[in-house]
């Protein structure tokens, strides 16, 4: 299942319930103000057990690369638990991840 987070507005709890249901044919994308979660819940996103991305616009758009260039620079720092990704990469997932929930 593709779960994609659009909201930064989710209390670590909220968030902890839906990180308890990912398995490992899951996959998780960030959007819109979601690429915000992993800052304001660093604890979550480190034990975080499925494959989680960024839109690389919506970085940018938000000038987190400035804020956390370890973030953006995933492809050079293995240890990121968020990998940043394009729009069409984004369109590849959509079609390897299904059902999809928007949340």
């Amino acid at each position: 299942m593709l779960y994609t987070f659009a909201k930064a507005d989710y209390d670590s709890q909220t968030l902890a319930r839906y990180f308890a249901h990912f398995t490992e044919q899951d996959c998780l994308v960030l959007w819109q103000d979601g690429v915000l979660l992993p800052f304001k819940h660093q604890e979550l996103f480190a034990q975080l057990s499925v494959p989680c991305y960024a839109l690389e616009n919506d970085i940018y758009a938000r000038n987190l690369q400035q804020i956390a260039p370890h973030f953006v620079n995933s492809y050079e720092n293995n240890e990121s638990k968020v990998r940043l990704i394009s729009l069409q990469d984004f369109v590849a997932l959509t079609e390897r991840y299904f059902p999809q929930v928007g949340l």
